[in-house]
């Protein structure tokens, strides 16, 4: 009887010592683009690497990364394709995959030098329509303010910028707001997150003003912004929204230390 307990005993520490060992191995897995700031890069300098980090530091994981240039396909490519677990910094209706509650909602904003003093609020201002514009192309998509712009007919002072730029190349979408230091066009209209980020980085001050309203009929300028987990990964999902709710305050503080232009609500 003695030899029986003293087994077991040994095979409970034995138990209690292996689940300590993967308790400390537990990995949380995320898919990051490695060139593509303010958002994340390879060294980890974005806000999506910061809010990995911390969400990484509360549920008592190992942050590790998988690098992926983000593409058509993303979710088949990474989480469904088993590569992670998380995707940061998605859109809260991402198709095939499930959501977390949205960590942040962002809109599309002008960004133009402050000494020009051009006051734009809207997309129907009849400035545009002599005012060099820049905007942002992502292969043969178009963005949201130049489908407006189209139907405004205003084609011919619109030039487009690559938000992938040549291979290598350092921070591609800081292209567009660099040419608007230069007054090489007047005036951008971009995702926030890229207007307030590298609007900091310039010489001459720069001024971002959110597009209004947030939407023009179906075209939409705001967005919620969530994690994206695998559609069966139900316990995971549910982890990171506990996390991004008890760490709501200091995610926000990251998002405004990066210059993250939020919409006055988050839809829930």
């Amino acid at each position: 009887m003695r030899s029986r307990f003293l087994n077991t005993l040994l095979a409970f520490s034995f138990l209690g010592a292996t689940a300590r060992i993967y308790a400390a191995e537990d990995v949380l897995r995320v898919c990051a683009d490695p060139n593509n700031l303010p958002f994340s890069n390879a060294q980890e300098q974005g806000f999506e690497n910061k809010i990995a980090s911390l969400l990484a530091s509360t549920l008592h994981e190992t942050l590790s990364y998988t690098w992926w240039v983000e593409r058509n396909s993303l979710a088949k490519n990474t989480v469904n394709a088993n590569r992670c677990d998380v995707l940061l910094g998605v859109p809260a209706a991402f198709e095939h995959v499930a959501t977390t509650k949205p960590y942040y909602r962002s809109t599309y904003v002008f960004v133009y030098r402050q000494d020009r003093q051009l006051h734009l609020k809207s997309l129907y201002d009849p400035a545009l329509e002599r005012l060099h514009i820049g905007v942002h192309m992502l292969g043969n998509g178009f963005c949201p303010p130049e489908v407006v712009l189209a139907r405004r007919g205003i084609r011919s002072n619109v030039t487009g910028y690559s938000m992938r730029g040549s291979y290598g190349q350092a921070n591609p979408p800081a292209r567009l707001i660099e040419a608007v230091e230069k007054k090489d066009v007047d005036v951008a209209i971009v995702w926030g997150p890229l207007g307030g980020y590298f609007a900091q980085q310039q010489p001459a001050p720069l001024v971002v003003v959110p597009v209004s309203p947030d939407h023009l009929g179906e075209v939409p300028f705001s967005y919620d912004i969530a994690l994206a987990v695998r559609t069966r990964n139900v316990a995971l999902k549910d982890r990171l929204d506990n996390a991004l709710t008890s760490k709501a305050k200091e995610i926000r503080a990251i998002l405004v230390s990066y210059g993250v232009p939020e919409s006055e609500t988050t839809k829930e």
